[in-house]
């Protein structure tokens, strides 16, 4: 398949599954409309790279389906100058979209096989303002704290407290919560007295692995 073949299907994902289910962040819509999702798969599955699902990227771990990264993207409000922090790097596909969109963007995740291949495929699209961690992402990145902006890639049980007392007030958290089956979309507020929480769809994500989270695993 050629670039513009890919181009073309990166045009139908937005203006068939992105822009009738309710996106209208311009600036969002614009980044996924331009940002080539198939380098973010395995060759095998090039092919798909634009279907509205989420694929296998190794490792147990998926890349999330377009829709999912776009509400999430629209719920968490980036503007030119947040000061990102993504737990779950996962493909790296959210990553280069929070690059796009933030002045700066903190990943952290807990394989690194997973983030060596993530920091492969951002600099080959000369994208450069993307910091990575490989450690415990339920701990958040305390020396780079706080950060305007959090976004949890994987299904939690509860949000995790490191990452609300990283949260710089003024600040949002997007991350789905529930069990290991179900999550919902929560966002959560930080303002001058505490933190608000409001809650969007139902959703299925990995599970996010920590001692904030499901349970504790060795890093690797």
């Amino acid at each position: 398949m050629s670039g513009d073949d890919f181009a073309i299907r990166r045009r139908q994902m937005v203006e068939r599954q992105i822009l009738p289910r309710g996106i209208t962040d311009e600036r969002v819509l614009a980044v996924m409309a331009d940002l080539p999702r198939h380098l973010f798969v395995e060759e095998a599955l090039q092919g798909k790279a634009y279907s509205d699902n989420a694929l296998p990227i190794g490792a147990r771990q998926t890349i999330s389906q377009p829709y999912i990264v776009a509400v999430m993207s629209q719920l968490l409000k980036v503007g030119p100058a947040d000061r990102v922090l993504e737990i779950g790097t996962g493909s790296g596909y959210q990553t280069a979209l929070l690059a796009g969109l933030a002045g700066s963007v903190y990943t952290v995740e807990r394989l690194r096989p997973l983030s060596m291949k993530a920091r492969q495929i951002l600099r080959q699209l000369g994208i450069d303002n993307v910091h990575f961690r490989v450690g415990d992402g339920t701990a958040g990145w305390p020396e780079e704290a706080p950060f305007t902006r959090i976004v949890v890639t994987a299904g939690a049980p509860a949000v995790p407290a490191p990452l609300l007392a990283q949260l710089e007030t003024g600040g949002r958290l997007v991350i789905p919560v529930g069990d290991e089956k179900q999550q919902v979309l929560q966002v959560v507020i930080r303002g001058p007295s505490g933190f608000r929480t409001e809650r969007y769809d139902e959703c299925v994500f990995v599970k996010l692995i920590g001692q904030e989270g499901w349970h504790d695993e060795p890093v690797s």
